[in-house]
């Protein structure tokens, strides 16, 4: 039994020396000391000796054992030590050497033009409130004065998610939360996404991106509404552009009005882009409703406002004459990195 550990000895011994890596040594160390390991075997075998040989045996198997175990220790640090150094001369840096370019992202249009026209806002003195996007059928429609049959609040038209609750399908409940909220003068704009039933295509979008701006205060007036909104279309656009009111009708404003602005590809002239008319429409306003300001508590008699709201998709897709709105949601870097 001695000759035969010594000789088991030799074998680890040489086994252990000739190893490349630690994951080798592991396999060593399985081989004759794990659990069906040839030294196990050894000592499961002992019970078969007498007692006389048992005990001299088990002497001999544990110094063995212990052996191996040291030796195994003492080259897995060697291992160790030579794998990192090795790992340490792959991985050196030259500091000499030039560095890697880094690409640097940039803001994506949409978010620059919000952040834009956010800006010129609030440099004429209003300030930006946001609302949440799971509205209130209120909030949404009832507040603003939409009669009950308007086509909006039908389910082809708006994503209910029970009957109370939908998925806003404008901005304009911020401006009902505001004027709760806030008491006169008010003066603020808010942008954010919006949802509705639409067929996506060229120009329509299930979800797209809204700015409003309200103004209640006392003495509010038409001219204040087109002052601030020709301000704004100079500033946008360039000073060169100008402004055009056409009547139209919003449940929620009264006067109500659609501004258009002088093409800024032909100046006017008349091009594809303005469809031949020299003008192009940016965005719907008004005076807010008398029921309106009532049915937010605020006093019609003594204060007044107005309000405007604009498609942000729109207003990028016309700064940047991009024709297809997908092309703003798609993702596509050979798209996005032009800006």
């Amino acid at each position: 039994m001695k000759d035969k550990l010594q000789s088991l000895l030799s074998n680890v011994t040489s086994e252990i020396k000739g190893s490349q890596a630690v994951k080798d040594l592991e396999d060593i160390r399985v081989k004759y000391l794990g659990k069906k390991g040839e030294i196990t075997s050894i000592l499961k075998g002992m019970k078969d000796l007498s007692n006389e040989e048992r005990p001299k045996v088990g002497k001999i198997v544990n110094e063995v054992r212990a052996e191996i175990e040291q030796l195994l220790a003492d080259t897995r640090k060697a291992r160790e030590e030579e794998e990192l150094n090795l790992r340490l001369k792959k991985e050196k840096i030259d500091v000499t050497l030039p560095g890697g370019e880094t690409k640097l992202g940039h803001k994506h249009p949409l978010l620059g033009v919000i952040d834009e026209i956010r800006d010129i806002f609030v440099s004429m003195g209003y300030k930006v409130v946001d609302g949440p996007e799971i509205e209130t059928v209120y909030n949404n429609f009832d507040a603003l004065n939409a009669p009950i049959d308007h086509p909006s609040r039908g389910t082809s038209d708006t994503f209910y998610i029970t009957d109370d609750l939908l998925l806003r399908t404008q901005t304009s409940p911020v401006q009902v939360r505001s004027m709760k909220k806030m008491e006169p003068p008010i003066k603020i704009v808010t942008t954010g996404r919006c949802f509705r039933f639409d067929e996506l295509d060229a120009t329509h979008s299930p979800m797209f991106h809204q700015m409003e701006g309200l103004v209640v205060g006392e003495g509010i007036t038409m001219a204040d509404l087109k002052g601030a909104l020709d301000m704004f279309v100079k500033r946008f656009f360039g000073s060169h552009i100008k402004t055009k009111f056409r009547p139209h009708h919003f449940p929620f404003t009264e006067p109500s009005g659609e501004v258009d602005v002088t093409c800024f590809k032909c100046g006017g002239k008349g091009c594809r882009m303005c469809k031949g008319s020299g003008w192009i429409e940016i965005l719907g306003c008004g005076m807010v409703h008398p029921n309106v300001l009532e049915e937010c508590g605020i006093d019609s008699e003594k204060y007044s406002g107005f309000a405007f709201g604009m498609g942000l998709d729109r207003i990028t897709m016309l700064k940047y004459e991009i024709e297809d709105i997908r092309l703003l949601f798609e993702n596509d870097m050979r798209f996005i990195d032009q800006f």
